[in-house]
């Protein structure tokens, strides 16, 4: 009976043993992950990291002597302040962005071979060297005045710089997933890829210019107004001078017409009185023949007298008066 019980006594003490590493271990083989998190499978006993697989949010059955080396799966906010770069009239200005970029989950182990955990510095300073190249495009001017395409240029280079220029696995995941100029990923090289993440937003903030040079531009831009202003006025004076040439045209035109009126007049009044004058003559000289005829005067010296006489009394400055010595008494009546 003792020698029975000893058996069970021991099978029931590695069982409970058993069990006990069990209710301890198990819980301790699972490890999560937030929703925001990515991670690699590491062993806590060596440190060693696998890159096999990329784990993603949730609870994970990794063993007990394994953790996760996690990375972000949200987005990364960085904003680079008054990044210098020159303009293409060559002044300096300096202008404060911002971008929002992910890390790919399936380029997570390359980035982790290249970068480790230290990747946020490299991400900032190539994005800073992106924007100091898309800068150099404009000029002063064009980046106040053309802030839409500046932007979008920028964005463009920080977007290749941090995230490459290959198309994406799925061309819906976001807008610039696969851009039109994007590389097929069969023909894609590791130097395509950039730095493995994806550069989803960005906003353009402030452009700062320098007192220096904010008074050079102000200056150009100055020059360029009076410039436009003595254009306005060489033009004004211009049209001023075609305008006072276009009236005195008129004015010509308008005193040759009336000086040809006045010709036209005057030549038509001086026609009217001569004919007026021969008409009148002409009536006189067939009275007058009608008159010596019915009078029977035939005798040229009394036709002379008569008409001497009459032509006497038909001026207003003449009067008439008796002269002893002529004989001549009254007046003549009118003919």
């Amino acid at each position: 009976m003792g020698e029975t019980s000893c058996p069970l006594a021991t099978i029931g003490v590695v069982v409970g043993i058993g069990v006990l590493l069990l209710v301890i271990l198990l819980p301790m083989s699972f490890s999560g992950l937030e929703y925001y998190e990515y991670g690699f499978k590491r062993q806590k006993s060596t440190g060693t990291v696998n890159l096999d697989e990329v784990y993603g949010p949730g609870k994970h059955f990794i063993g007990p002597d394994f953790e996760f080396k996690v990375f972000k799966a949200d987005a990364h906010f960085e904003t680079l302040s008054q990044v210098r770069a020159f303009t293409a009239d060559g002044l300096e200005v300096m202008v404060t962005v911002s971008f929002q970029y992910f890390l790919r989950k399936d380029d997570l182990p390359a980035l982790h071979r290249a970068y480790d955990i230290y990747y946020k510095d490299v991400m900032r300073s190539s994005a800073i060297d992106a924007v100091k190249g898309a800068v150099p495009v404009f000029t002063t001017r064009e980046m106040f005045s053309d802030r839409p395409i500046v932007e979008e240029t920028m964005f463009k280079a920080v977007r290749e710089r941090l995230g490459g220029i290959c198309c994406q696995k799925n061309c819906n995941d976001w807008k610039y997933a696969c851009p039109a100029s994007c590389k097929s990923r069969r023909i894609c090289l590791d130097s395509d890829q950039g730095l493995y993440a994806n550069v989803k937003y960005f906003q353009m903030g402030q452009v700062y210019i320098p007192n220096d040079v904010k008074e050079r531009l102000l200056r150009s831009l100055t020059l360029k107004e009076d410039a436009a202003r003595e254009k306005l006025l060489q033009d004004a004076q211009v049209e001023r001078k075609i305008t006072t040439s276009k009236i005195q045209t008129r004015r010509n035109e308008a005193a040759e017409i009336r000086q040809e009126a006045e010709a036209t007049s005057s030549m038509i009044r001086l026609t009217s009185r001569a004919n007026y004058t021969a008409i009148v003559e002409s009536s006189r000289s067939r009275g007058l023949t009608t008159l010596y005829s019915r009078l029977g005067i035939t005798d040229q010296r009394i036709k002379n007298s008569f008409d001497y006489l009459r032509t006497l009394r038909g001026l207003d400055n003449i009067h008439l008066s008796v002269d002893f010595d002529q004989n001549i008494m009254g007046s003549f009546g009118k003919v």
